[in-house]
């Protein structure tokens, strides 16, 4: 495996060679060009300076997507920091949960998570930062008071001749210093810090810029319509395209597939990055009804005019995507068997690649071109990839990956570490496949319990479930996924309910008064529809935990 260029140096070159050419764009609102971002970037290394940040010390961001959100991630590596990004969706105490185990010196925040948090939850904290226009909603150091508040006069002073491209010199990084931590959740007890290394970002750029990059036209138009505290949305629709020197739009709201639908007719973006719910939604909703009628059925089964029927059918499709993109990235959980048939059927540019935040987050891939339905493609460059299974054509066997991409370790954490990275640096992913014999990997089951939100978002089941054992009359519980929805299955106390008199009515109106107690805990993405009531404990292996898998098609 060959080492890889310095991360930064990616994104100074971007800069430097894209200099008056569009970068970020918040969908219907400004653009930033690529001189834009460098000013704001060098504004907030003089405010990093003055709140006494150093190379290495911790920097945290919680905020939707937008372009300050971006010029906050970018700053915070050019200056040699550390960048903890946090979903803006979690709750105020999982937010202090993550700034105070990562000691993050400066949080920058968002609209609405500005109105959420309390700083004296946060006394490491040198400062937060307002991302929409970077002023201080905190500060306790008066050094930083001040530069924000003569901040162009400080920038003046830098600069009197106008702040060029020759001024542009960021930190120069080394492939096992850390860039970021990525914490795979929010709640003390479940959260791990994904140390994050500046190779592993160079690697997956290195790659990404090989197999998709050299595809597109130079500084085309692309969305990111993925949570960017996420790594497959940082990694493959913002790192990718702001080094490319592409000109990114962000989705600043929650993006439905009506709005997002809206924006590939508005932008026709270049590649579309998604996961597989919003694609799916897509194709039922607009594409099915079209062409399920009985005569376009006839007209499909009819040899002399299949091809043509198909060409249609494959424009009408692309035309939903804005007609405009090399391919759509599929990540996060596979696609449809249904909707992936249809796609490839009609010769549909779709792919499906699979990463975990552990590995920055590509482990496997492969272009549309040579996409082998139902698999996830063939190990990217810089990893190597193997399938524990004595038999790994048949009987499927974890996943295990090793190379550039893999983090250094959990923050803090060295017995997790080393339950995942064995002696020979192997990185264990949890999940189950078989490859066939021209290395594609295909997904069996998942070892994991992660469940995907409909946007991208990981849920972590044991998380919800921990808090909802400790609620009234619930014995124990079970989360599974129903289409997007979560329910949770609940055995309830019966001995209690028994004693008290209580029947089946009763226990549903208590249990319905625990779903919205425990809503309110939970961000938006992991709140529960409904629980339902089974009369049974859970089945359970000898080391007595739940036998999930039982439970999958229990509703």
């Amino acid at each position: 495996m060959n080492s890889v260029p310095k991360f930064n140096k990616y994104i100074e070159q971007s800069i430097i060679n894209n200099w008056e050419k569009d970068a970020l764009t918040d969908y219907k609102g400004t653009t930033l060009q690529f001189h834009d971002v460098a000013r704001k970037i060098e504004k907030l290394h003089i405010m990093f300076e003055n709140s006494g940040v150093k190379s290495g010390d911790k920097i945290a961001i919680c905020g939707r997507n937008s372009s300050n959100w971006a010029v906050a991630f970018l700053a915070t590596l050019t200056y040699g920091a550390v960048a903890v990004p946090i979903q803006n969706e979690f709750k105020a105490e999982q937010i202090y949960n993550i700034v105070n185990h990562s000691e993050s010196k400066l949080l920058f925040v968002g609209d609405v998570v500005a109105t959420q948090i309390d700083a004296e939850e946060m006394t490491h904290l040198e400062g937060i930062i307002y991302i929409p226009d970077n002023s201080l909603i905190l500060s306790r150091s008066e050094k930083l008071t001040y530069a924000r508040e003569h901040l162009n006069e400080i920038f003046g002073h830098r600069y009197p001749k106008f702040f060029r491209k020759e001024h542009i010199n960021y930190h120069e990084d080394s492939p096992e210093e850390l860039a970021m931590i990525n914490y795979t959740s929010g709640t003390t007890g479940f959260s791990k810090g994904v140390m994050l290394p500046y190779r592993a970002l160079s690697s997956n750029y290195d790659f990404l810029s090989d197999v998709i990059g050299s595809k597109l036209k130079p500084n085309c138009d692309v969305m990111a319509i993925l949570p960017m505290a996420h790594m497959y949305g940082l990694s493959c629709e913002f790192i990718l395209e702001f080094c490319l020197g592409n000109h990114i739009y962000f989705l600043t709201r929650l993006p439905s597939p009506t709005v997002i639908q809206e924006a590939f007719t508005d932008i026709h973006p270049a590649v579309i990055v998604s996961v597989p719910l919003i694609i799916e939604k897509i194709i039922r909703k607009n594409i099915f009804p079209k062409i399920q009628t009985n005569i376009m059925k006839l007209l499909i089964n009819m040899p002399v005019i299949n091809k043509k029927v198909k060409e249609k059918i494959l424009e009408l499709v692309k035309a939903e995507f804005g007609s405009n993109m090399y391919e759509i990235i599929v990540g996060g959980a596979g696609l449809n068997k249904e909707i992936e048939d249809f796609l490839l059927g009609i010769g549909f540019p779709i792919t499906v690649g699979y990463g975990t935040t552990e590995t920055a987050p590509m482990i496997t891939f492969r272009d549309w071109n040579n996409f082998a339905g139902g698999s996830c493609g063939t190990a990217v460059k810089n990893m190597d990839v193997n399938i524990l299974s004595e038999d790994p054509h048949n009987i499927p066997g974890e996943i295990v990956t090793r190379g550039l991409n893999v983090m250094t370790g959990y923050y803090k954490n060295q017995e997790a570490t080393n339950a995942v990275i064995d002696d020979n640096g192997w990185f264990h992913t949890g999940d189950l496949a078989t490859m066939d014999a021209e290395g594609n990997i295909f997904i069996r089951g998942r070892k994991k319990n992660m469940l995907l939100g409909s946007n991208g978002q990981n849920i972590y089941p044991e998380e919800i479930e921990n808090k909802l054992n400790s609620m009234a009359m619930v014995n124990e519980s079970l989360i599974v996924q129903r289409e997007e929805r979560l329910v949770g299955l609940v055995h309830p106390d019966l001995d209690e309910a028994n004693s008290m008199g209580f029947s089946i009515e009763d226990l549903e109106n208590i249990m319905e008064q625990n779903r919205k107690e425990l809503n309110a805990m939970l961000p938006s993405f992991a709140k529960i529809s409904a629980i339902k009531l089974l009369d049974e404990e859970f089945a359970k292996t000898p080391k007595k935990s739940i036998k999930r898998y039982l439970y999958q098609n229990a509703i």
